[in-house]
Parts: C-alpha cells; structure tokens; sequence
C-alpha cells in the first residue's frame, strides 16, 4: 500500500518589525511583567530601548539624504530655467513660482493670489504669410505700444496668399524693390529720385525649414509672381547661421536656399542676402524659432561665457559676446574665424549668382536682429518698452578687456560696471547713474561709455575687414537700430546699454559711421513715418524725427550711402508720405537721398492696413520724382 504524501506546513509569514513609535511602545511593553515588575535583566531592557534609538535615527538619517536628493535635483532645474530659460526666479523660489514662471512663458497671466489666465486666444498653428510680412522678433516696439496707433482696415485690402506652419523657420524672404536709374545722364529734379530703390521687405516665415529645405515649392513661385505683380526689383533671403551650420562646425547646408534662389531667378529679381548670425524668436513668447548652431549651444553648455551677460549673471542666446572675437574657445576657432568661414563658404557655393549680378548686395548681422547693437532690450529677459535695457558686459572675456582698458587708464577700480544703472525696466530718473547730472558724466561714467561703445565698434571693425575679404567688390550693408525712446533726455540711457555713446553733449554716431566709411558700407536706418503713435504726452521722451534726423546727417555728412526701412507702428497714408519725404527730402540744398528702401508688411495686429492700391502708389513714388499727391484706397 502506498504511503500518502504528507501536506507540507504552509509556512508562518514573518510579523513585521515594528519601528518608530511603534517600536518605542512594543519595547516598553516587553520590559515590564503583568504585575508591573520588570520581565528579564537589566540589560536585556537596555539593549532593547537602544536597538529602537538606533532605528529611529537611522529612518531621521534616511529621510535627510531623501530630502537633499530632492533639493539637489530642485536646485539643478530651477539654475537650468535661470541660466538656459532666461526665468527670473527668486533666489529661493519653490514650486509655485515655477509653475508661475512657466505659465506667465507660455502667455497665461498669473495674480498675485494665484488666479490664472489668458488675456487672447493661443497662437494659432498655422500662420498667414502674405507678400509682405514682417519679421516680428525685429522691431523695438511691444504689442502694447502698438494699440495707440491709429490705424485704419480697409475692406478691399486683398487677404496673404502663402499659409505657413508656425513650426517652420521663419523669414528667409524678404521682398525688396531695386529701381536702376541713371541720374548722371539727367538733369537732378527738385524731388530728387532714388538710384535704387528697394521697397519691400517680406517675411520668409517657414520657407527654408530647420533642414534647409524649401518648405513649400508652389506657395514661394505664387509669392514671387505676386510680388514682380507690384513692379518689386528683388528680394532680401536671410541666410540663417543656425540652419546652415546647425550640426557641426564647418559643414554648411545651402540646398534649400540654392533652390530658393533658382525660383528667384526665374523672376529676374536680384537679391539682396543677410548673413544672419543672430538667433530668431518670437517677441510675444519664448518660442525660438531659429537658434544659435547646436553645436554653438553645446559649447555654451560648458562655458557659459561665450554669450552676453547682464550684471545678475544672466546670458543671452541672441548672440556671441563680442569678447569671443579674438579668443578661440569655438573649437578652436575665435568668433570672427566663424563668421568668416561662413562668409566664405556662402560666397563660394554661389559663386556663379555673383558673376551673374543677380546677388546684387550682401547686408552682414553684427548683433541682434541683424543690427550693430548690444542685447540690452531683451524681452526674454523681462524687458519691455520703454525700459533703460542693460549694460551686456559682464562675461569673462569682455570683463577682461574692461579690466585692461582701466589699468591702461591708470585706475584699475574702475575695472567694474555701473552698479547704480537700474535694471531692464527702470525709467532714467529712477536710477543714479542716468538721471540728471547722473554718474554718466562723470569721469568713471565716460570712462566706461567710451570702453563699452569702442568695444561695439571694434567688433563692426573686425567683421567688416573680412566680410569685405570674402564678398570682394560687392556692396556691404549695415543695419543702424533706432533707439528712440529716451532720446529727450540728457542721458540718451536706452542708447547708452545699445552701445552708443550718445549723450547730449556728445555725438555717438560719427564715431561708428567713421568706422563704417572706412569699409564703404551702405548704413540702412529705420524710418518713422509718423511720430510713435502719437507720443504728444509721451512718458518714454521718445522723438524718433530727431534721432532719425541725427543719424543720417551724421552718416551723409561722411559721404556714407544711406538707405531705409520701415516700422511697424502706423500704416496710414500720412504716414508713408512721411516715409517718402524721409526717403527723398524735398528741400535738401546737398540732394541727398536713400539708395534704397526697405518695405515690411504690419504685424498681425496691424494686419490689412496697407492696400494694394496704396503699396502700388507708394512703390511708384519711390521710383519717379514726383511724390505729391494722396495715397489712393
């Protein structure tokens, strides 16, 4: 008979061991007996009370390194959203200030008490490009500066033709207007003509994407016939450094731009190229759209030093510190060796567009925006018209040039920046160094202007010398920013932190056009077509007519070609005759006049201001010498 199999004990689970208070009480329970006399000996009790210390500073010890775990990782994000993010945290920000900063990044606004939302809609998507758009990232000008401006819709204004995916890179084409004019075979009108004229400028939003690629073939032939539809001579493309070098150093991607400019061709346009070193985004968000080369954006990981800096440590992405000019911290190349490569690189790949003269002018970014400025007005930095900007010297290398030029001066304590200059949003009064009789003009002060504005034009020196290198005989443009805002004061603070040494009792453009005579540039300038949207009661002391007036006397006086751009406060007719009158003075004794202008479409707040007819009419001023008469809807 067999045996049966005997059932195998289940095996008992293992009480859990008790631990903290509970511990503590099971402990002192063991230790005493039912009738209240201790259980045990005396030292089986204390090794007991002293095994559940132990415990409970080993979980006090385990819950500390949880705890600086947790911090340790806050820590590294909230200095990855201050450092990369341009996030102004507070030094001891907890989540809800995240969470804030974050919300106010993506448009949402947040109360003090925590209420959260939105002022308008979400940005939509898909975007309108229409012939002549502007590239929004570019102009001075807040969205809420603009709702002052009188600006009328007109109902026959045609709608933008080109729809764009909001994911692609922005402007690469720019419409332009060149009028070839002889005016040596005729005799020189009382309103004088433009040589040429170049009109319009429209955004190149999404049609080269981030892989150098023509986005959309079909809608860029129907621009370009639209656009030769108005009588416009050219366009200006934007060659972007941060797509055609984005992987690694020194291997160019021209594909999508080679194909552009067959389109472009085929129109019998010219061209006019921007070498755009600068990083794109939008003003209303910090959506960059186009950046620095993602190799760039790697070095500025491990040394931070190679962006501009304000004087809380902050850095700025829109563009290499000049003080990287002459230092070869790029793998191992300087900042000026990188912009030359790409210089040389654009000119030898298209080498057969210049001897064809279809390449007809080259325009060189030597700052933000493509203008010869510091960062000083950065809105991802918080700041927002009519703020003073920043000083943008307080990387390593330039802090290092300031520390020469003072112990050459002979006072190495003024190797230091202004430490009573306010912040982005500060108005001149509120601050000691740019109010009246301010530390700006004392000897520290115009010790340090002169150091910070040489420092600009060193930079614009060295660039030129060898974009006129690799471009040879063809024409350089540089753009000129228009700092307006500030400009009644005695300070002139808004153009002090942009990098011109422009107080009242000084001139701080002559220095710069001596600079840019010496390279036989053409100095393009913004025009104003009217005052800023009616700034009769203006709090900012804005007077753009006299800054505009300034400057291109200044750049004329020097035999310097000057031409124009629009901005993008007012589209009404008042307001191009303005233009024109800018453009071609009626009543200059010496006939001076632009040698070409630049035409942007409004923003979308402005949208469908300018008509057809209107655009047509102003492009047929800009040509002929005759400009009276009205603007017809």
């Amino acid at each position: 008979m067999e045996s049966q199999p005997q059932p195998q004990p289940q095996p008992q689970p293992q009480p859990r061991r008790p631990r903290g208070f509970a511990a503590t009480a099971a402990a002192a329970a063991a230790s005493v007996s039912p009738t209240g006399a201790p259980s045990g000996s005396a030292g089986a009790s204390t090794a007991s009370s002293g095994k559940g210390k132990r415990e409970r500073e080993k979980e006090k010890e385990r819950t500390k390194l949880r705890e600086r775990h947790r911090r340790a990782i806050t820590s590294r994000m909230l200095a990855g959203l201050r450092q990369y993010g341009n996030f102004p945290l507070p030094a001891r920000a907890d989540m809800n200030d995240v969470l804030a900063a974050l919300a106010r990044e993506a448009g949402w606004t947040v109360e003090p008490d925590g209420t959260t939302y939105r002022h308008s809609p979400p940005p939509q998507h898909q975007q309108h490009l229409g012939a002549f758009s502007v590239r929004s990232g570019e102009s001075p000008l807040s969205a809420t500066s603009l709702k002052n401006c009188s600006v009328k819709a007109t109902l026959d204004c045609q709608q933008p033709v080109v729809r764009i995916d909001g994911s692609l890179s922005p402007a690469s084409l720019d419409s332009v207007v060149i009028a070839e004019r002889d005016t040596r075979s005729e005799k020189y009108p009382s309103t004088s003509p433009i040589n040429s004229v170049e009109c319009l400028e429209a955004d190149q939003t999404g049609v080269i994407n981030n892989f150098c690629q023509l986005a959309d073939p079909d809608d860029v032939r129907q621009e370009l016939s639209h656009m030769n539809s108005l009588n416009v001579d050219g366009v200006i493309v934007d060659c972007w450094w941060g797509i055609v070098e984005c992987w690694n150093p020194q291997k160019y991607v021209w594909s999508g731009y080679r194909e552009l400019f067959n389109y472009i061709r085929e129109f019998k346009m010219k061209i006019q190229v921007v070498m755009a070193f600068h990083e794109y985004g939008r003003t209303d968000s910090a959506d960059v759209l186009i950046s620095l080369p993602n190799w760039i954006l790697e070095i500025g990981k491990e040394n931070q030093d190679i962006f501009f800096t304000d004087r809380e440590g902050r850095r700025t992405t829109e563009f290499l510190s000049w003080g990287i000019d002459k230092e070869r911290v790029l793998n191992g190349r300087t900042g000026v060796e990188v912009y030359f490569d790409f210089m040389r690189s654009f000119r030898t790949e298209f080498d057969d567009l210049f001897a064809e003269g279809l390449i007809s002018a080259v325009e060189i970014g030597l700052g933000p925006s493509g203008e010869l400025r510091y960062p000083s007005f950065s809105e991802r930095m918080g700041w927002r018209y009519p703020g003073i900007g920043e000083f943008q010297c307080y990387d390593k290398y330039l802090q290092q040039h300031l520390r020469k030029a003072a112990k050459l001066r002979g006072h190495s304590f003024w190797a230091r920046g202004p430490d009573n200059a306010g912040h982005y949003n500060s108005r001149p009064h509120e601050t000691g160094f740019f109010c009246e009789r301010g530390d700006y003009d004392s000897y520290y002060g115009r010790f340090f202007l002169h150091w910070y504005a040489q420092a600009l034009m060193d930079h614009a020196d060295t660039v030129l010398s060898l974009a006129n290198l690799a471009f040879e005989e063809t024409k350089i443009i540089v753009k000129i920013p228009a700092v307006y805002w500030w400009y009644k004061t005695s300070s002139h603070a808004a153009e002090l932190t942009a990098g011109y040494n422009n107080p009242t009792n000084q001139d701080g453009y002559s220095p710069v056009f001596e600079v840019l005579k010496k390279h036989s540039v053409t100095v393009k300038f913004v025009c104003y077509g009217l005052q800023i949207c009616s700034y009769e009661n203006d709090e900012a002391f804005a007077d753009p007519e006299g800054l505009s007036w300034q400057v291109l006397n200044s750049a004329w006086d020097r035999g310097l070609k000057v031409a124009g751009e629009n901005t993008l406060s007012c589209y009404d007719r008042e307001g191009c005759l303005r233009i024109i009158e800018t453009a071609k003075p009626r009543n200059d004794p010496d006939r001076r006049h632009f040698s070409f202008f630049v035409y942007q479409q409004p923003s979308p707040l402005v949208q469908g201001v300018i008509c057809l007819p209107d655009l047509d009419y102003f492009i047929k001023c800009m040509h002929a010498g005759d400009i009276t008469g009205d603007l017809v809807p």
